[in-house]
């Protein structure tokens, strides 16, 4: 099979290859996005992307570049049902303590990851110069004889067609995700493997589904007990629909939320703080509880690579791969897909010069979710000063967010990837950090205040009453 020239293959339908589709679109005639699913139309989870699924959302500064990229797209899933809300008004809770809400105007969106995509790839999909392979398997790539640029990729149409084909073109871009076999192709023509670094954090998501009730978010988005070292345990309960809601409950390290009725009901009891439990005690959940693991943060340093062919470029989680509870992979992806427009607006594709521009917006997503980690005492790395210092202030902000709306706001955009991190440490919003977290703060008990676990039908009935952690002297 051959293509003519100014064609571009993307390999991989999801948010990150959707991405560069859109832009490769502005540059090439022809470009060709090929998944080993069926993408068109589908509105649920499928085999090759069972992480969508559980909770996701797109925030404050993923949701402006992708509104840029598909102008309208805010309100066109807003009609669709999918609901959108200011980040810092959602129930944020940090160490079991709520964050004073603070207006932001930064939107998230917390559409079911399908359905997101769905609405995407509609759009990318509607592009005159954008088509579709579904159902193609990719097997190589192919390669001038010297092996120093990448000519097409080798795939196999769905059985039981002809043999497979080889889909000559300009460039490749990987987005394959967490699999890429990118690595190993570059093994195969002669070339290193990128060196890989990893922060082993064993999360698990296990998620349920309930239609929503009223009462239960009182006006907010979501409700977010974040995990912590001293409760490791984590959750998204948000509205992911007009009468849906999920629950994705986390935990880290081997401690997985379990997927039968009544211990997934227990872990949410567990929780260090009750509103999440309480909502579903009594609820009737639409599904069964699922789970899905995510054994390692993973960040292939392309960029440190001496040789690297031309013709092929790597975006998304097939060059760094997120904890996900810290929502950020969609966000770089979409701020990955401006580096990719803006270099190729300048000239033909310069893989090693890409590679390093991302790398750059990768340091800071990174050095947030993998120092975050390092946080927590079981996690095995390399904690240097930065790490200790960060973390421990980082402590004292999220106290200091309890007390103030003003740090919650500035806290949003650092988390949202609006601000760097270096934005907490300005005088104004430090001053108000160390006025109200001089030391590093003790965090609370639990709601249930340490009184043994016992099984969610015989919750003691004081457990029914929130608890004022001041009065019990906590703070």
């Amino acid at each position: 099979m051959s293509m003519t020239s100014g064609v571009a293959v993307v390999l991989g339908g999801s948010m990150a290859g959707l991405l560069a589709a859109r832009v490769l679109a502005e540059t090439f005639d022809t470009v060709l996005v090929v998944d080993r699913d069926e993408v068109l139309g589908v509105r649920e989870s499928r085999r090759g992307a069972a992480h969508t699924r559980h909770a996701h959302g797109l925030h404050a500064r993923g949701h402006l570049v992708i509104e840029d990229l598909f102008p309208g797209l805010t309100t066109e899933l807003a009609e669709a049902g999918v609901p959108t809300g200011d980040l810092g008004e959602m129930r944020w809770y940090f160490n079991g303590r709520r964050l004073k809400p603070a207006h932001t105007g930064l939107i998230s969106v917390t559409a079911p990851r399908p359905v997101l995509e769905h609405h995407v790839r509609n759009r990318v999909a509607d592009l005159p110069n954008v088509r579709f392979l579904q159902r193609h398997d990719v097997l190589s790539l192919a390669t001038t004889p010297d092996r120093g640029r990448v000519t097409g990729v080798r795939v196999r149409p769905p059985a039981p067609a002809e043999a497979p084909v080889t889909l000559d073109c300009d460039l490749v871009v990987d987005a394959t995700g967490r699999g890429s076999r990118t690595p190993a192709w570059l093994a195969e023509l002669g070339y290193e493997r990128p060196a890989v670094d990893r922060v082993k954090v064993g999360i698990a998501y296990t998620t349920c589904h309930y239609r929503t009730r009223p009462e239960w978010f009182d006006g907010v988005q979501s409700i977010n007990p974040v995990a912590s070292p001293a409760h490791p345990r984590g959750a998204f309960f948000g509205q992911v629909g007009r009468d849906l809601c999920i629950l994705s409950l986390t935990g880290i390290l081997g401690d997985h939320p379990p997927t039968d009725p009544r211990g997934f009901l227990e872990f949410a009891r567990t929780l260090p703080v009750p509103d999440v439990y309480r909502a579903i005690r009594d609820a009737e959940p639409l599904d069964a509880p699922v789970s899905f693991g995510f054994p390692a943060s993973t960040r292939r340093r392309y960029e440190r690579l001496r040789r690297f062919p031309d013709g092929l470029l790597v975006i998304g989680d097939a060059v760094c791969s997120f904890n996900p509870v810290y929502g950020q992979g969609m966000s770089v992806a979409a701020i990955e897909a401006l580096v990719l427009r803006e270099h190729l607006r300048a000239g033909p594709a310069r893989p090693q010069r890409f590679l390093t521009e991302i790398a750059r917006v990768i340091d800071v997503p990174w050095e947030i979710s993998a120092g975050g980690d390092l946080d927590f005492p079981a996690v095995e790395g390399e904690r240097t000063l930065k790490v200790r210092m960060g973390n421990a202030y980082l402590a004292r902000t999220q106290y200091a967010a309890t007390k103030d709306a003003a740090v919650t706001d500035q806290y949003m955009r650092v988390a949202g990837l609006m601000d760097p991190p270096s934005a907490l440490m300005r005088p104004t919003i430090m001053a108000r950090v160390l006025r109200h977290a001089p030391l590093r703060p003790r965090p609370p008990a639990s709601w249930l205040d340490g009184r043994p676990a016992a099984p969610p039908e015989h919750v003691p009935a004081a457990a029914s009453q929130p608890t004022t952690y001041h009065q019990k002297g906590r703070l």
